[in-house]
């Protein structure tokens, strides 16, 4: 059976977690549909586990759309979430075509990343009759503003605005957030306030789905993981088996736990 916004909507009402990986080829996508992972999220993040760049920021729209195209082909019921990549929803005007782009090209959502700032975009999108998944926390495209990969929403103000932003976020029409790197408090509350469902990365046990970057829990991205990162390829040679591992914990509960979290 397919997964849907409203299936993610029921595990939210019935508090069942829910499992993301990201993907970016139709084998990989095969994988995940075996195991049974809830969604796929063709990210940005291919810039750097795939293109070898050290930001997502060079990574363009049309190298976005090939691989949604490339994922949606072997896809048979996860659902598929597409980054619209650096500067390419800039205007409503703008985030409009580039979105129809990737839902054109297999996308059942669309990710962007930001806070309120961003709350007329999604109006328009939602409007137009495209689902958008909101990112806050840490946003990998604003690393240059950001000054580095570093935790959010630690102070009580930038708590607050991250909060805050949440609300904006969901009442401009956002379907799902993304909350990345921020105190596991901070996850908990942010998804206890909102109706849609939460997806955290490095934001605690309490959002309502977990997604990670799938190259990173088979321990083949370089240089030394991140405190949220868990190599479920440690007690397997299978990769197949490293991904159902992953799905498993996420949906018994078991992952992430305290040590993968952050600390106000």
């Amino acid at each position: 059976m397919a997964i849907t916004l409203k299936t993610l909507l029921n595990y939210k009402a019935t508090q069942e977690k829910f499992s993301v990986l990201t993907a970016y080829d139709a084998a990989f996508t095969t994988i995940m549909n075996h195991v049974g992972i809830d969604a796929i999220m063709i990210g940005d993040s291919l810039g750097m586990v795939i293109q070898g760049h050290n930001t997502t920021v060079p990574v363009t729209i049309s190298q976005m759309t090939y691989h949604v195209e490339c994922v949606s082909r072997a896809n048979e019921h996860a659902l598929l979430i597409a980054d619209l990549p650096f500067m390419s929803y800039a205007t409503p005007k703008q985030a409009l075509r580039n979105a129809a782009k990737l839902m054109q090209s297999g996308a059942h959502i669309i990710k962007v990343e930001g806070g309120e700032w961003l709350t007329s975009t999604i109006k328009k999108l939602s409007k137009c009759g495209i689902p958008v998944c909101a990112h806050i926390g840490l946003t990998p495209q604003s690393v240059n503003k950001l000054g580095g990969y570093f935790v959010q929403g630690k102070t009580p103000q930038d708590f607050d605005r991250l909060l805050n932003d949440a609300k904006l976020l969901e009442k401009a029409g956002a379907n799902l957030l993304v909350v990345e790197c921020v105190p596991s408090a901070l996850g908990k509350v942010i998804s206890d306030t909102l109706s849609i469902p939460t997806i955290g990365i490095g934001a605690g046990p309490d959002t309502d789905g977990q997604v990670l970057v799938s190259y990173d829990i088979l321990g083949l991205s370089p240089g030394k993981p991140a405190k949220f990162v868990k190599n479920f390829m440690d007690n397997t040679s299978s990769i197949k088996n490293a991904i159902k591992a992953y799905h498993q914990a996420v949906k018994s509960k078991q992952f992430p736990g305290s040590e993968h979290g952050y600390h106000s």
